[in-house]
């Protein structure tokens, strides 16, 4: 506080007497009271009044100097005359604090900035109350409330900004409690409001959330918008519901509204995810008979989803036309070409539009990139793979985790084990953070070059880092155990699996089976196969042709061809590998006319021989002539 020149003052030394005098600064007048006991300097408790004058002359200063003296009931009372001035009540709740204010306190503050035209502020400070977990959301209501009644306001501003920030912190739970607790006192949210909550229950895939949510404003009379009914078709169109999205569009017609762009490309989108280009297509066509123009976002949704089916040359027709209407292309739509074409695995192509969109100022999107620097690797051109990087980096975009899965992965399958590790480190360096694909292919590569103990030192590091491996991250590395004949730490991981509460699948038990078989233990490969149905868990047909390439290895026949008897009767048909386990071990067996049998029958049933059929006929006859005669 800057003082301003005061004149000599002379204090009394007399026993019991206080000498008051005013401060003059640049602020104002305030008293300060000088004992005779002491020369120290102490100020009076600050009353109402003084707080309700202080803040409507912006006395900033004084009240942080004074705010551990204010109490609530000096608080709320000053808030109550203030109720006609919402900024200075929010440049107040800087000051507001658990050891000065109570509920009644921080609920009126924001009745009364509720009241302000634009919301940013007041939500910023309703949201760090709530964060801050110091009331409940049942105790906020209440609070608002009582608020309300106190300070004469018939609105519901305060409820909806509540639950709007409710909204913006994700807290579905809290959401939902709230709107009941509202219903129950007939107080009714704006349609803005609740199409807020309708968006976050989709967003965060809380579906049966959503619907109850609008059945409920329904009930309640609330009037729905085209947004609300968006919201809804998005819903629908998620759940794979198209028909009932396309009755919804109809329905909100029938009410008056018309259906917009939004509504139209969210179906279209839908399709294309299913794709079904062409009932995206006829959607399209509806759309323009029905008066709606189609826009960018219209066009790419299709672009996309032609891309994905492989039909190119009409996704490129349609790019052309869209073009010739005006309408500017987005980094999106190119991107689904590139990606498409470095799919199908022509990359002449993928270049040939990027080098497109470049030339027409859009700029490529780390997207854009990561679907080149994929192909590139997967062709195992990883210096230009490389190459791609650096012209990343002189477009100053940063590479993300998925780009550094790319080249790790890449990495992996050409064994470069060493080059994988380094980008992994660059990864945490530069505040990435790894992903399970990236320890998975880091396994992975592990596993190949037989190095498991390092494979569980990683994996080690992995749950200390917090991360809880997934199914597929556990069987890369029971697969590596089992390829390496550790099947007692394979059953370890198998256990850490259920302590970590990640379900075995179908592969897990057939990697653990086909480890098994490989060391001739049949009997505990068919162990692991009950323990599998136990689980609810189907075998598939790897399951029943590991069962008989493992009998079959150990010459066991019978057992194997009763395998086979099983596996038909549980509908799989025998494959390839199946006949051509059951032919090996016969000739190996001297059972060279079974072995021919079973070959007439495969090929009766289309399924044709290879080289390693062949091999094994022979094997099984006395001579070359004699297979060639049979």
């Amino acid at each position: 506080m800057k003082l301003i020149k005061l004149p000599n003052l002379r204090l009394t030394n007399h026993l019991n007497t206080t000498t008051t005098i005013l401060i003059l600064t640049a602020q104002g007048q305030y008293p300060l009271h000088f004992s005779s006991l002491s020369t120290r300097q102490t100020t009076s408790p600050i009353t109402p009044l003084s707080l309700h004058q202080s803040i409507t002359s912006s006395q900033w200063h004084f009240i942080e100097h004074l705010s551990g003296t204010l109490t609530p009931t000096t608080i709320s009372t000053a808030l109550h005359n203030l109720r006609t001035s919402p900024s200075q009540v929010l440049k107040f709740t800087h000051y507001l604090n658990p050891n000065n204010a109570n509920l009644e306190c921080y609920c009126l503050s924001i009745a009364i900035i509720s009241q302000l035209p634009l919301p940013k502020s007041s939500m910023k400070f309703i949201k760090t109350l709530i964060s801050s977990q110091t009331f409940s959301y049942s105790d906020m209501f209440n609070g608002l409330i009582n608020a309300r009644e106190r300070l004469g306001i018939s609105g519901t501003v305060m409820f909806d900004l509540l639950i709007k920030c409710y909204c913006e912190l994700k807290r579905v739970d809290e959401v939902i409690k709230f709107f009941y607790l509202m219903k129950g006192e007939g107080v009714l949210l704006k349609i803005e409001t609740c199409n807020d909550m309708l968006s976050l229950f989709v967003r965060l895939n809380h579906t049966s959330t959503a619907w109850v949510l609008f059945a409920e404003m329904f009930r309640l009379k609330i009037s729905s918008t085209v947004y609300t009914y968006n919201i809804m078709i998005n819903l629908l169109c998620k759940e794979g519901k198209l028909k009932k999205a396309k009755e919804f569009v109809a329905n909100m017609e029938a009410l008056g509204l018309k259906a917009n762009v939004v509504s139209y490309n969210t179906i279209i989108n839908g399709y294309c995810m299913k794709r079904d280009v062409d009932g995206a297509w006829r959607v399209f066509e509806k759309m323009k008979v029905k008066g709606v123009k189609p826009d960018t976002y219209s066009y790419g949704a299709l672009v996309s989803g032609m891309c994905k089916e492989g039909r190119f040359d009409e996704a490129t027709k349609l790019l052309c036309k869209m073009e010739e209407l005006g309408l500017v292309p987005t980094a999106i739509t190119y991107n689904a070409l590139i990606d498409g074409y470095c799919n199908k695995g022509n990359l002449e192509m993928a270049f040939h539009y990027k080098d497109e969109m470049v030339k027409k100022a859009i700029r490529p999107s780390v997207s854009t990139y990561n679907s080149l620097i994929h192909a590139l690797m997967f062709e195992g051109k990883e210096a230009e793979a490389e190459d791609m990087i650096e012209e990343m980096e002189n477009e100053q975009l940063v590479p993300d985790a998925i780009t550094y899965n790319i080249l790790i992965n890449g990495y992996c399958r050409s064994g470069k084990a060493q080059k994988a590790f380094n980008l992994h480190d660059e990864m945490i360096s530069k505040g990435i953070n790894p992903t399970h694909v990236t320890y998975t292919s880091l396994i992975n590569v592990l596993n190949k070059r037989n190095r498991m103990t390092e494979a569980d030192n990683l994996f080690t590091k992995i749950i200390e880092r917090g991360v809880v491996p997934d199914i597929i991250m556990f069987n890369a590395l029971i697969d590596g155990h089992c390829a390496n004949k550790n099947m007692e730490r394979a059953l370890f991981i198998l256990k850490e699996m259920d302590r970590l509460k990640v379900f075995p699948d179908e592969v897990t038990y057939n990697t653990l089976m086909q480890g098994y078989c490989r060391e001739g233990k049949v009997e505990e490969a068919i162990k692991v196969f009950d323990e599998m149905k136990k689980r609810g868990i189907d075998p598939d047909f790897i399951s029943f042709n590991t069962l008989i390439s493992g009998y079959s290895r150990r010459g066991d026949m019978n057992e194997a061809l009763m395998v086979k008897d099983v596996m038909l009767s549980s509908g799989f048909n025998p494959t390839l590998l199946t006949y051509n386990a059951l032919i090996q071990g016969l000739c190996k067996n001297k059972k060279g006319h079974i072995a021919q049998e079973l070959y007439k029958e495969m090929v009766s049933k289309g399924i044709s021989p290879d080289d390693g059929t062949y091999y094994s006929l022979i094997e099984g006859m006395q001579s070359i002539d004699e297979f060639l005669e049979k």
